[in-house]
């Protein structure tokens, strides 16, 4: 079984305080278009960036998820629901559109 990974990295936003209500609901939708529980023990996790000395990073937040095949992955984001997940993220995505990478463990 192939270990696949769906990340998706959210550059800074113009507004963070907004991107920060927005991103709840958003997770919210993701949740419900995925059947995904709320409970401790999430199947994604969010990770924010901090600045190194002066520096701002890129990119201000990354979701990741990992799924059990690149099929699986496919399917999920071909979804009518995952269609709708996804064209939320890049309204809520003020910087700029979110970059999404797929990657594989080995």
């Amino acid at each position: 079984m192939e270990n696949v990974k769906l990340v998706v990295l959210y550059p800074q936003p113009l507004d963070k305080a907004q991107f920060e209500r927005d991103y709840v609901l958003h997770l919210d939708m993701f949740q419900q278009a995925l059947s995904i529980p709320k409970t401790d023990e999430l199947p994604y996790t969010v990770t924010k960036f901090v600045a190194v000395g002066d520096e701002i990073p890129k990119y201000y937040q990354m979701f990741s998820m990992f799924f059990s095949s690149m099929n699986a992955l496919q399917k999920t984001l071909t979804s009518k629901e995952m269609q709708t997940v996804a064209s939320d993220a890049v309204r809520i995505s003020s910087g700029g559109a979110p970059s999404i990478l797929i990657g594989i463990d080995g």
